[in-house]
């Protein structure tokens, strides 16, 4: 077994962009894309139409990945022409490029840490924390990682999270997450007066609220899942917080593509500069990565993730609320000194 600092090394060799591929695969997500949004304007039938809104919000967590590792310096990197498409799919999707690099560059060093991981991430307490809660806290708590706030993360992660609180916050160093909401809406206004209020839904807003809610869950399940482990800061490693508290979200091969192997999440925690692409080849070619934790779209495993609220250092595992209420007093133990 290599020695953290070993694998991360290890994992150099798949770190390199093949630009070529990156743009021929762009480029056939961005087909897809405009081709499934023009079906939802055009098509003569509904139904038909509304099916091509739904495959259009599918493509567009796959062109979340493009954007995704082009602010993880992983594709696109010093591409003028690149730069130009991602900022506007960044301000399309209300994320703009400071707040979510900021948040996301913290979530990658800070994993798993039972203080300091709820920055671009969903926040986890343990027991002892849990219990040492106001009534307000724990709302506010349980609002954050709530099944409802991941289906509308359209309205509460990005419309606020990522542009309106993050401009409230720090309006000069966000100013990005302004600019999102305007671009976003006159999109939308645009799309409504070129051809009606109809199209304007199915090719701008039900399809990035689709993607959006797609992509609060997915996130939520990458870092809560049954088998996940958590550190106190003292104890937190890098490489054991990537192996052990990311998961390997097993999907369809379709699925994979729609969400651009972000499933292999454990080899992209590993290391972030491996292009989507390559993250399964990187995943076959190393044994430390092949047995990680592991979920997937079934309802079980759906309900095992959503299930888990409150980290209990004890047992070494996520307890339920209804769980955690009835904890033993003699459990109350704070492991994040």
């Amino acid at each position: 077994m290599r020695s953290g600092p070993e694998l991360v090394r290890a994992s150099n060799e798949y770190a390199r962009e093949d630009r070529a591929k990156t743009w021929w695969l762009l480029a056939v997500t961005l087909l897809a894309w405009a081709t499934s949004a023009a079906v939802s304007v055009f098509a003569p039938w509904f139904p038909l139409r509304f099916a091509a809104a739904v495959v259009s919000g599918l493509v567009i967590v796959r062109v979340f990945i493009f954007y995704h590792d082009w602010l993880h310096g992983a594709v696109l990197t010093g591409s003028t022409l690149g730069t130009g498409i991602m900022r506007l799919f960044g301000y399309y999707l209300l994320a703009g490029a400071s707040v979510w690099k900021e948040t996301h560059d913290y979530h990658h060093k800070h994993t798993a840490k039972i203080v300091g991981a709820s920055i671009g991430s969903y926040p986890v307490v343990t027991l002892g924390m849990w219990r040492g809660m106001t009534p307000r806290q724990r709302f506010a708590y349980r609002a954050a990682r709530h099944p409802v706030t991941m289906l509308f993360g359209y309205v509460f992660l990005f419309v606020w999270g990522m542009c309106l609180s993050a401009f409230k916050r720090q309006p000069r160093q966000h100013l990005d997450g302004f600019v999102a909401l305007l671009f976003h809406g006159s999109l939308t206004a645009a799309v409504t007066l070129a051809f009606n209020f109809e199209a304007a839904i199915l090719t701008v807003v039900f399809p990035v609220a689709m993607s959006t809610a797609l992509g609060s869950y997915l996130f939520y399940a990458q870092h809560n899942f049954p088998d996940m482990q958590i550190r106190g800061r003292r104890e937190w490693e890098y490489t054991y917080a990537a192996l052990r508290s990311s998961s390997m979200f097993e999907m369809p091969p379709l699925m994979h593509w729609f969400t651009g192997n972000i499933g292999y999440h454990h080899v992209h925690h590993l290391n972030h500069r491996i292009p989507f692409y390559r993250l399964p080849e990187a995943m076959a070619a190393m044994p430390e990565l092949q047995h990680p934790g592991r979920t997937s779209w079934h309802p079980r495993d759906i309900f095992a993730c959503l299930r888990g609220h409150v980290w209990d250092p004890r047992q070494g595992r996520m307890l339920s609320y209804a769980e955690a209420e009835l904890a033993s007093p003699d459990d109350n133990v704070v492991a994040a000194k």
